[in-house]
């Protein structure tokens, strides 16, 4: 039996959604404590460089930790202020508590400088040993 044109577009919106689902949790990965912000870490000649994705986080609802050969962001997303009622077509970015945490290469690590740039976190971290 052939399939009307509304059936068949309903299963194609129904795959698109289920594609850009999968795709979200990908990049920033949901956890049972709240969402993982992707992170890149290279290692330079003094200590490492540390990228973490968090598109409009603000410096001051995040906390970073070095210690214990672990670095952790952990922090909030906010949604942003409104100035009149809104009704959402497409929610992509996670909003609420996010913690990431990671093992660091072997060494002592110290954070000697945090910028926030092009919706990124960048930290610097300096090889102590």
């Amino acid at each position: 039996m052939a399939r009307s044109g509304v059936d068949f577009m309903w299963s194609e919106a129904l795959a698109l959604l289920a594609r850009t689902g999968q795709q979200q949790r990908e990049v920033f990965r949901l956890t049972g404590s709240g969402w993982e912000p992707p992170i890149d870490i290279l290692e330079t000649e003094t200590g490492l460089l540390v990228i973490v994705a968090l598109p409009g986080v603000r410096s001051d609802d995040m906390e970073i930790v070095v210690g214990n050969g672990e670095l952790t962001v952990r922090g909030s997303r906010r949604w942003p202020t409104l100035q009149r009622p809104a009704r959402a077509h497409r929610i992509e970015l996670p909003h609420g508590r996010f913690e990431r945490r990671l093992p660091l290469p072997p060494g002592a690590y110290q954070l000697v400088d945090q910028d926030h740039k092009d919706g990124c976190l960048v930290l610097t971290l300096k090889r102590l040993a």
